[in-house]
């Protein structure tokens, strides 16, 4: 079959040969792949910079996607573990890590969108145990998952949805999309700090900063704070003065791979399937042939503008 292959962590996937993928499980299927998305987590996995990376070469990038059986079913699916990428034209699905999706499904939408925007519903949903009636600050909020982010969080009933980030012209846009306030990162202090959850994109030194500053404006420091680490667009690491946990009710808590279990990710998604294709929810998608995986990797994109390979 033709794929998109890695041969090199510091080169983009070429568009090559690769062997077909074998089902080898009575859970596993054969699907013709329609539409992978390019997400950062991809690219991380193709750099070899993501924490699940084993370095091994040469691999075919893609974690997830919408493919169809030979039986007709449309699914999406999450790759599994260690199994060929999504980024060729045919996978093998472990129907235990796929949903169904309805026939009139959008599936370059679902390969769009599900990725970006299962990171703020799962930690909404399973991390947070968020209600309808709270509020959410997004850190990073003007980069594509955090956009839905803060779409999502006003769907899931949050009074109110503060977005956060250094571009004034893409911080601009967040109002259009539902943010109750959209704030320059050094003014999250003033203009957050009585939010119940912040959904953080960003960590390293802004993270620092603006941690500190919510924490020291806080009315009521007693009151709980759910601080989730879901990117690290910023920064791997961080400085946390310990004073910060004794003087606030913070919590802080991860969400990603490995600290929800596949199950229970797999049980939220059909609503945010049907979710994206509501139209309820802005989604850019720019799908590019497959053939085309180089340009696909080097192509400056527009901001809230995600990838995605159609074989």
């Amino acid at each position: 079959m033709r794929a998109a292959v890695v041969r090199s962590f510091d080169r983009p996937p070429t568009y090559d040969d690769h062997p077909e993928p074998i089902v080898s499980d009575a859970d596993e299927v054969l699907v013709r792949v329609i539409a992978a998305g390019l997400h950062p987590r991809v690219r991380s996995a193709a750099d070899g910079s993501h924490y699940t990376s084993e370095g091994a070469l040469p691999m075919v990038p893609g974690i997830d996607g919408v493919g169809r059986t030979a039986d007709g079913e449309l699914l999406y699916f999450v790759a599994a573990d260690g199994a060929v990428g999504t980024m060729a034209e045919q996978a093998v699905v472990d129907r235990r890590r796929a949903v169904v999706l309805p026939e009139d499904t959008d599936p370059i939408a679902v390969a769009a969108a599900m990725n970006p925007a299962m990171s703020s519903w799962i930690a909404l949903r399973r991390r947070a145990n968020f209600q309808p009636g709270g509020s959410v600050l997004v850190l990073g909020a003007t980069g594509n998952a955090g956009q839905l982010a803060v779409q999502l969080a006003k769907q899931l009933g949050a009074s109110t949805v503060i977005g956060a980030g250094r571009d004034p012209e893409r911080l601009e846009l967040l109002t259009a999309l539902g943010a109750d306030e959209a704030v320059s990162l050094d003014a999250v202090g003033k203009s957050a700090a009585d939010v119940d959850v912040v959904l953080d994109y960003l960590w390293g030194a802004p993270t620092e900063q603006a941690m500190s500053a919510l924490l020291h404006a806080r009315t009521d420091r007693a009151r709980p704070l759910t601080w989730i680490q879901i990117g690290s667009m910023a920064g791997r690491e961080l400085t946390l003065p310990s004073y910060l946990l004794r003087a606030a009710a913070l919590t802080i808590i991860g969400s990603g791979q490995g600290s929800v279990r596949t199950s229970d990710i797999l049980a939220d998604l059909p609503a945010l399937a049907a979710l994206i294709t509501s139209d309820q929810l802005a989604i850019n998608p720019l799908p590019i042939a497959l053939a085309d995986v180089e340009g696909a990797w080097t192509k400056p994109v527009p901001a809230g503008v995600r990838v995605v390979l159609v074989p």
